[in-house]
């Protein structure tokens, strides 16, 4: 009894002198990042208020919105929502408290889609417009293969009508509110089998590749051989030889270090990715207007950032700089060999052609 009561006295004397030095205790949603892993960064619904708030929230703010994301602390579009970060805390003066989890840390791309349509995790942001197929399909026309002429015109259709009608027709009704849609940017193989400049070469590779049906079936087209795998595993996959090859924008190769374990990159420009900076549609309708407002203006300038990171000439330097053996490709060839991957899309939804037709329609 003595053994409890002195134990209970030294606890209270902790807590005055930590109160008398002005000092706070740690904050319940500052996890270190291996437990945040551990546990996919998940709060429990009775954890929460109404307003989608953690009750264990300290410094005084209202909201707290966790942002996750797959890739690393430099990728640009973590320095973009760093500044999203700092604009949103400085505009409501700490009442929404803004934490960013890269490299996977609340979980991988399928883990934060469901995440936030639950509300388990505030926001995200998604390296690609197509992650949320396994909720509406359609989404998919975003990842046809050649689908854009330029790099102009796919920021110009989702800048305009095309990222207008995809937010309102297929991500928000699935629970979310779309704040911004950034820029991944083109999609380029790699790999350690050989240079790849035509179709044919493509054949038998193993290439890595996300839950993700138009993806699935490009590699199919191609004759490759395709291995499922979440994107945190793909330097390990690499490096130990169960997967040879993958595909991603080049900042993304860099920033996560693939070069280090892949010896050909290939230009192929199969695929452009916009990347949504989504929320919870629920947690979103509950703030005051005035905050929703300075979250939609904080993004849009965000946006503005990601696309000046987004320099696809510093970071195909940085790679060729890291030895990795560069080459163009056959565009035409692999534009014949995707054919029947569109027909297919537009066959299988009674709105695929639109989809089609609306992208293109941003073609110079």
């Amino acid at each position: 009894m003595r053994r409890v009561l002195s134990m209970v006295l030294c606890g209270t004397m902790v807590g005055a002198m930590l109160a008398g030095c002005g000092m706070k205790a740690p904050r319940a949603n500052s996890d270190t990042k291996e437990a945040r892993s551990e546990t996919s960064g998940v709060a429990s619904s009775a954890e929460k208020d109404k307003q989608g708030t953690s009750k264990a929230d300290k410094d005084g703010a209202t909201y707290h919105m966790n942002i996750g994301s797959a890739v690393s602390d430099s990728n640009p579009s973590t320095i973009a929502l760093k500044s999203f970060e700092k604009e949103v805390e400085e505009q409501t003066k700490g009442d929404i408290d803004v934490e960013i989890f890269p490299d996977s840390a609340l979980g991988g791309e399928t883990d934060l889609v469901e995440q936030v349509r639950n509300g388990d995790t505030e926001a995200c942001m998604q390296m690609g417009a197509a992650n949320f197929s396994s909720l509406e399909p359609r989404v998919n026309f975003a990842l046809l293969p050649f689908l854009f002429t330029s790099l102009d015109s796919a920021r110009a259709a989702w800048d305009g009508e095309l990222g207008k009608q995809y937010a309102e027709k297929l991500i928000e009704p699935q629970g979310y509110k779309v704040l911004s849609v950034w820029e991944s940017g083109y999609r380029h193989m790699t790999n350690n089998t050989r240079a790849i400049q035509e179709p044919a070469d493509c054949k038998g590779i193993k290439f890595r590749t996300n839950e993700n049906e138009m993806k699935v079936n490009m590699f199919k087209a191609l004759d490759a051989s395709v291995v499922i795998m979440p994107f945190s595993d793909v330097y390990t996959g690499l490096q130990n030889g169960t997967i040879e090859g993958q595909e991603n924008p080049l900042a993304n190769i860099y920033t996560s270090s693939l070069q280090d374990v892949q010896k050909y990159l290939s230009l192929t420009g199969h695929m452009y990715d916009a990347a949504p900076l989504v929320c919870n549609a629920d947690w979103f309708n509950n703030l005051p207007q005035n905050y929703q407002e300075v979250l939609m203006k904080a993004a849009a300038n965000a946006k503005k950032i990601d696309l000046e990171e987004n320099d696809e000439s510093k970071y195909l330097a940085l790679l060729k700089k890291d030895g990795m053996k560069v080459n163009e490709v056959d565009g035409v060839a692999f534009q014949k060999a995707m054919k029947h991957v569109w027909e297919e899309f537009a066959a299988q939804y009674n709105d695929g052609q639109d989809w089609i037709d609306l992208a293109t329609s941003f073609n110079k």
